[in-house]
């Protein structure tokens, strides 16, 4: 049974966003990735940086590729927040991460502001690296929020650490429906881990990661 009014206009209010525009240069046909298999050499842009591939970005080591939504969104802002805070952890496990999102790299940097992260954030405002891998928005806001009680109860905790955070909703871009996924793929661009959600909760944390990790 789905939580109640007041908790779904809640979540609604954290994960709302419309959609924009991006330079993903990408030739792959629309498939879900699995374990062994390759992940695309997409060429990309990042919030400093242009024309950067996936195979330079995973030669030197193991690769979380953590698709979110766009920076604006206080969901995914707690979430870039709890990652750079906890990147250290990831490092020792000799894991590097990147976050791909919706978000022009001019919204990125600005959001981010003179403090770098210790990551990269993938601007893909076109959703190019979403459709090609099969990362698909959810049918209908009650889809995206979901109807598992450990989920919505998941995402309820997620909220109040948001508020106590003091995160606010910068501009909205991208898709208002886009469900997250979660890859972790080796030097080879072999992925090692695959994760479409199922909702906007269904997502490992930080501690769940760095477990599977």
């Amino acid at each position: 049974m789905l939580a109640d009014r007041k908790l779904t206009d809640h979540i609604q209010n954290i994960i709302i966003g419309r959609n924009t525009k991006s330079n993903i240069q990408v030739e792959v046909k629309m498939s879900r990735l699995s374990v062994g298999e390759k992940m695309p050499n997409f060429t990309f842009n990042t919030a400093y940086e242009q024309g950067k591939t996936v195979g330079d970005m995973v030669s030197q080591r193991k690769t979380v590729f953590w698709v979110l939504r766009y920076i604006g969104c206080t969901s995914c802002r707690y979430d870039v927040h709890d990652i750079s805070q906890r990147y250290s952890e990831f490092l020792q496990k000799g894991v590097q991460v990147a976050v791909v999102m919706q978000s022009e790299p001019a919204v990125a940097r600005e959001s981010i502001g003179e403090a770098r992260l210790p990551f990269d954030i993938i601007c893909d405002t076109d959703m190019e690296i979403y459709k090609a891998l099969e990362i698909l928005p959810a049918s209908s806001m009650e889809e995206l929020l979901g109807n598992d009680p450990a989920f919505i109860a998941k995402f309820e905790e997620k909220r109040k650490k948001i508020k106590e955070s003091g995160f606010t909703h910068g501009k909205y871009e991208g898709d208002e429906q886009q469900l997250p996924a979660l890859f972790i793929v080796n030097t080879d661009r072999r992925i090692e881990y695959a994760h479409y959600a199922k909702s906007i909760a269904d997502m490992p944390t930080v501690d769940e990661l760095l477990a599977i990790l």
